[in-house]
């Protein structure tokens, strides 16, 4: 199932896009789309029930805004170097082990919101990423399989980065990752049965019509099984927690000086197969 929340920020209601993409309301079944409802089976059973039916209210998407495709997020888990690809054209050692560091569930937006350039920022750069949404408990997860049993569903995610804020002024990587509207997530949560293959995912990027990332999930030093399972070790994992798995290759940061990083008037647009595309336009804070 693609699962959305649709409506001004704030007020969204659940929607679901059903196999002729068609765009109905989920309101009259489930309150929301959130951990709770990843975590229930009879739930999610009721509205595959009703997205089978075809009897969901049709939604008018003419206008309609798209916001996150998830509420009430716990927390996002981030991973740093996931990709030989982004490693490489940094400069930086493959990691023996996944690097974490974590974003606010404040900073995610909806897929087409204004993404705010920080004021002060000269180094506003773009990463899009899988984000792999958590629909059951994982808490010292022993095995592979085991791990993405633990997995509601996929989303885009745009992993907005300030690199000087991240690199340059101390401590760790949180202040260049934690600006409001940092995270823009959706437009849909791809159920996991939709997604046979989590490594088998092209992601492409393009700033102001330039294709500027394109790549594949293949290119992930850590898959998406051995990342649930190894950050289950350190935390445990619930519902509705997010993990954004990394970059590849393309990013401003890896490119010859002067790196083309973003100011405000450009336009981002990002895209995973299967799992949606987004755009967003960025202004000053």
């Amino acid at each position: 199932m693609k699962l959305l929340r649709v409506g001004t920020a704030g007020s969204e209601r659940p929607a679901l896009l059903d196999a002729e993409g068609i765009l109905r309301d989920l309101s009259g079944v489930v309150p929301d789309i959130d951990g709770a409802l990843l975590a229930d089976d009879a739930a999610l059973g009721r509205v595959r029930a009703a997205a089978e039916s075809g009897e969901l209210p049709v939604l008018d998407a003419d206008g309609l805004r798209v916001g996150p495709p998830l509420a009430r997020i716990g927390k996002i888990v981030c991973i740093g170097l996931n990709y030989h690809d982004h490693a490489r054209e940094t400069g930086a050692e493959p990691p023996a082990e996944p690097v974490i560091f974590f974003k606010a569930a404040d900073t995610v937006v909806g897929p087409d919101d204004t993404v705010l350039v920080p004021r002060g920022s000269v180094k506003t750069d773009w990463e899009v990423e899988l984000a792999v949404v958590i629909g059951r408990t994982a808490r010292y997860v022993e095995s592979h399989e085991e791990a993405l049993a633990r997995v509601a569903g996929y989303a885009v995610a745009h992993d907005v980065s300030e690199r000087e804020f991240q690199i340059e002024r101390g401590g760790t990587w949180d202040k260049g990752k934690n600006c409001e509207t940092f995270n823009p997530l959706g437009p849909w949560l791809v159920t996991a049965d939709e997604v046979s293959d989590p490594q088998d995912l092209s992601l492409k990027l393009w700033v102001n019509g330039e294709l500027k990332q394109d790549g594949t999930t293949a290119e992930q030093i850590f898959s998406v099984a051995e990342v649930v399972r190894y950050v289950s070790q350190f935390m445990t994992l619930y519902p509705g927690d997010v993990i954004n798995t990394g970059t590849p290759a393309g990013v401003a940061l890896g490119q010859p000086e002067p790196k083309p990083y973003l100011r405000a008037g450009d336009v981002v647009e990002l895209e995973i197969g299967g799992l949606g595309r987004q755009r967003q336009e960025f202004k000053p804070a």
